[in-house]
C-alpha cells in the first residue's frame, strides 16, 4: 500500500486515515444524514482497482464480439462506484449501469464519462435530472415513454432510451403482451431514439435442469420480441439479456452486450457458473481467472491474556478452551460483520494464520482467540476478508457460513468503513466513502 495512505493512528498503530482536505466537503455539507466514517480507527476496506480492470478485461474477452456494460449500482457493490467505473472502463467496458438516478448523478458529479444506463424506470420527479446528466433511461410503461417524450420536446433534443421486457423475472419490465405497444410508442416518437432492448434472467446461475429450462424459455420469449421487431426493421443498436451468470454460462444470451455486476468484483454466482468459466478457459476462450477486488482489514487495538474458562463478549456464550491471548479488533456488526459469523465458527487472519472469534460480534468490535501465541500485539494487521500470507478468506466463504450470497456480503460492508484504493491511481468515492484527491 502506498506510504501516504498510512499515518500514525496512536501508540505506534497504523491504519489508513484521511486528512481533512481528503474529505469531500460538498458531500459532507449536503449529507447531514450520512453516517460518520471511522477515519480515526485502524479499520478499512482496500479496493484493488487493478483487479477491477483485470476482471473487466477477462469478461470482455470472454463475451466477444458482444460488449461489456459494467454494473456499478449500490456504490459499486460496496467498493466505491466512481473508482470501479473508471477501472471498468479502462478494462474495456463500453458503458455503466446503475439502479438509481441519484447513483448516475453522483457518477457524473465525480467526473465519470461514458454511457450510464438506468436499470429501472424513474419517476416523473427524476426525469429532469436524467436529462440534465445525460443518463440513459430504461422504459417499460406508456407513462414513462410519455414523460421522456415531453421532456425531450420541451428541451428540443433527442433522447436515447432502452426498453425492458419482462420474460420471467416478474419484477419490472413490460409484460410480453404489452411490449408491442410500448415499443411502437418509442419507435414512432421522433424525439426518442430506440437505442436498446433488454430483459433480465432470473436463474441463469442455477444448477438444476428446471433452472436451465426456465432460462432457455426466457431467452426464447425474448427472441420472439426481437423477431417481431426485425420484421418491422426497427431493431435497436443494443440488445442485452445476460448478467454475469448468463454471460458466462449461456453464450446465446450474450446478444451484442452483457451486463456484468458480481463478476466485475471477482466473485461468481454459484458452482454452475464457476464450472462454465473454467470450461471456457480450458477451451481457450479466456486465459485468466477473476480476482476479488475488496479486502476488509483492521489492526489489533488491544491484547490481553485470559484464563481457561473465561467467556469474552456479550452473552458470555463460549468458554475459552485454554489459557489464551485474546485480541480486540475495531470492526463489528455496524460495519457489516454479522453476529451470525460467531456461531458458524468464523475465523480471521492474523500473522497469516486463521484465528477463531473468542466471543459474540458486537456493534463496534470483535474479540479473537489467538491461543498461546504471545507474538500477537497491538498494531498487527487483521484480515476479515482477503488474503494474508498463504491464507485467504473470500466473500463466498462468508456467504456459505451465513446462508446468503456474496453480493450481500460485499454490499453489507458499512458506510463507517473507509474505502482506500490500492494498485491504481483512482480514488474510491460516492456517498459511502470520502474521495482521495
Amino acid at each position: 500500500m502506498a506510504e501516504n495512505i498510512f499515518k500514525l493512528f496512536r501508540a505506534g498503530m497504523k491504519g489508513p486515515v484521511f486528512s481533512p482536505e481528503d474529505v469531500d466537503a460538498g458531500a459532507e455539507a449536503e449529507g447531514g444524514g450520512a453516517a460518520a466514517q471511522g477515519l480515526s480507527r485502524p479499520a478499512w476496506a482496500e479496493i484493488d482497482v487493478e483487479a477491477i480492470t483485470h476482471n473487466a478485461r477477462v469478461l470482455s474477452q470472454l463475451v466477444r464480439p458482444a460488449q461489456l456494460c459494467a454494473v456499478v449500482k449500490a456504490n459499486g457493490y460496496g467498493h466505491g462506484a466512481a473508482a470501479v467505473a473508471r477501472a471498468a472502463l479502462a478494462g474495456g467496458a463500453i458503458g455503466l449501469a446503475v439502479a438509481l438516478v441519484d447513483e448516475g448523478v453522483e457518477l457524473r458529479r465525480r467526473g465519470v464519462r461514458g454511457p450510464i444506463l438506468l436499470l429501472s424506470e424513474c419517476g416523473a420527479d427524476a426525469v429532469d435530472a436524467v436529462m440534465a446528466h445525460s443518463l440513459t433511461p430504461t422504459l417499460y410503461t406508456t407513462g414513462g415513454v410519455e414523460q421522456f417524450s415531453q421532456a425531450a420536446r420541451r428541451l428540443g433534443q433527442r433522447k436515447a432510451v432502452h426498453v425492458k421486457v419482462d420474460t420471467g423475472m416478474h419484477r419490472v419490465g413490460a409484460p410480453i403482451a404489452d411490449a408491442p405497444a410500448i415499443l411502437r410508442a418509442v419507435i414512432d416518437d421522433p424525439l426518442l431514439v430506440f437505442e436498446g432492448l433488454w430483459t433480465h434472467l432470473a436463474v441463469a446461475d442455477g444448477e438444476s435442469a428446471d433452472d436451465r429450462d426456465f432460462t432457455l424459455g426466457q431467452l426464447a420469449s425474448f427472441d420472439t420480441v426481437l423477431r417481431d421487431l426485425d420484421g418491422t426493421q426497427a431493431l435497436p443498436n443494443l440488445v442485452h439479456a445476460a448478467n454475469t451468470a448468463g454471460a458466462i454460462a449461456y453464450p446465446t444470451a450474450r446478444y451484442n452486450m452483457v451486463r456484468c455486476g458480481i463478476g466485475l468484483y471477482g466473485c461468481l454466482p454459484g458452482p454452475a457458473v464457476t464450472a462454465a468459466l473454467a470450461a471456457a478457459g480450458a477451451a481457450g476462450a479466456t486465459g485468466a481467472t477473476l480476482r476479488p477486488a475488496l479486502s476488509l482489514r483492521a489492526r489489533v487495538v488491544s491484547v490481553r491474556t485470559l484464563e481457561e474458562g473465561a467467556r469474552p463478549s456479550y452473552g458470555r456464550l463460549r468458554p475459552l478452551p485454554r489459557r489464551s491471548v485474546v485480541a480486540t479488533v475495531p470492526l463489528g456488526y455496524a460495519d457489516g460483520v454479522p453476529r451470525a459469523l460467531f456461531a458458524q465458527g468464523y475465523s480471521v487472519l492474523i500473522g497469516g494464520r486463521r484465528r477463531p472469534l473468542a466471543g459474540m460480534v458486537t456493534m463496534d468490535q470483535i474479540v479473537v482467540d489467538c491461543g498461546d501465541d504471545t507474538s500477537v500485539q497491538p498494531g498487527d494487521e487483521v484480515v476479515l476478508l482477503g488474503r494474508q500470507g498463504d491464507e485467504e478468506i473470500t466473500a463466498d466463504e462468508w456467504a456459505d457460513l451465513l446462508g446468503t450470497i456474496s453480493y450481500e456480503v460485499l454490499c453489507g460492508i458499512g458506510p463507517r468503513v473507509p474505502r482506500t484504493v490500492v494498485n491504481g491511481p483512482e480514488p474510491t468515492g460516492g456517498s459511502m466513502s470520502p474521495p482521495l484527491h
